[in-house]
């Protein structure tokens, strides 16, 4: 068992792992500062499926989870140093899984000193805070996004991505630069995982996926950039969350302790098929505007996974066709309950 402190607890892939942690035994602490980038009602309901009663929540105030034993949660900003400092000393982390950021390619364009906020300041302290309390394990979030104006496909690790098309993607380049300064300066074990596109229950409502469905289902358009013509490594949360949990368990152990893992379906799907299945599963036909490529976006992503198949075994197992199917059920059901409590 260890002790485990997972950022960001109230998004997407957080949520996930909080639950996947603690449901394994690892004692287990979650931080968000619950910031309102999208509807924070859906951050709380994240929080709820943890067992945090979010009318309990107060900054600087530990919550008990209600379902698992194991599980605290702790609202918090990255930003704040000398709080995280505090609480790196009082609880002595075996592992920190830094999934807080700043996320969205194209919010970086009208926002640009928010990433600088989070993805830069907010890392520099959560690896300072590693660093000097010998915290064994650091694990954090990249993106395929890093990619950028790659051409080679499919993406892996060792391609160069030194040619970014959004302030996002750069921040999360920096990330992977930091943390190995500090695994050849300090030998800080850290793994940076890069995150192709993740989609299923309890998604982000900033991505294609919960965009494309909630205007599906609500009869609205929706835009379809650069004509159609984009495909995506399309990656179910389950999928992610397995190859998560591997890396988590396993620091490196190179001369530079420090890795890179794509973790995606290595199945780049087209955006019109991904929206055909969305329509098959849900019986309902999208109102399709298609319009040009939008500032910050690439073509395709595609990932090599053959690093992470090698080193774990890993293979996703989850079809779009099912996928969507889960990810339709959830959405229902969420958005029927969230519309009761208004």
């Amino acid at each position: 068992m260890k002790k485990i402190l997972v950022t960001g607890a109230a998004g997407f892939i957080g949520c996930h792992l909080v639950k996947k942690l603690a449901e394994r035994g690892d004692e287990v602490v979650g931080i968000d500062n619950i910031n309102d980038y999208y509807d924070i009602r859906l951050k709380n309901s994240r929080l709820k499926e943890e067992g945090i009663d979010s009318e309990l929540i107060e900054t600087g105030k530990y919550v008990q989870s209600n379902i698992y034993s194991n599980y605290r949660f702790l609202k918090i900003d990255l930003q704040e140093k000398d709080k995280i400092n505090q609480m790196f000393t009082e609880e002595e982390f075996d592992v920190v899984c830094n999934l807080a950021a700043q996320a969205g390619v194209r919010y970086s364009i009208d926002q640009p000193f928010s990433y600088i906020d989070s993805n830069i300041v907010g890392f520099t302290n959560i690896l300072e805070a590693c660093r000097n309390h010998s915290t064994a394990h650091f694990v954090y979030a990249s993106s395929s996004s890093i990619y950028g104006l790659n051409e080679k496909i499919p993406f892996s690790e060792d391609d160069q991505v030194d040619k970014p098309v959004s302030l996002y993607a750069a921040t999360k380049k920096a990330n992977e630069l930091m943390a190995h300064a500090y695994s050849k300066l300090y030998q800080l074990p850290s793994t940076g995982v890069r995150f192709f596109t993740v989609y299923g229950p309890w998604g982000r409502p900033d991505m294609a996926p919960y965009l494309f469905m909630q205007s599906i289902l609500d009869g609205m358009p929706i835009k379809i950039f650069n004509h159609g013509n984009l495909e995506r490594d399309f990656t179910y949360i389950d999928d992610t969350i397995q190859g998560l949990i591997n890396i988590i368990d396993t620091p490196p152990f190179e001369e530079i302790p420090y890795k890179i893992y794509n973790i995606g379906s290595s199945n780049p799907i087209k955006l019109m098929d991904f929206i055909n299945t969305i329509e098959k599963v849900t019986g309902k036909q999208a109102i399709k505007q298609f319009v040009g490529m939008q500032p910050g976006d690439v073509f395709s992503t595609y990932a090599d996974t053959s690093r992470l198949e090698k080193d774990f075994g890993y293979k996703p197992s989850t079809s779009i066709q099912e996928g969507i199917t889960k990810f339709y059920a959830w959405y229902v059901k969420y958005t029927t309950e969230k519309d009761q409590t208004v």
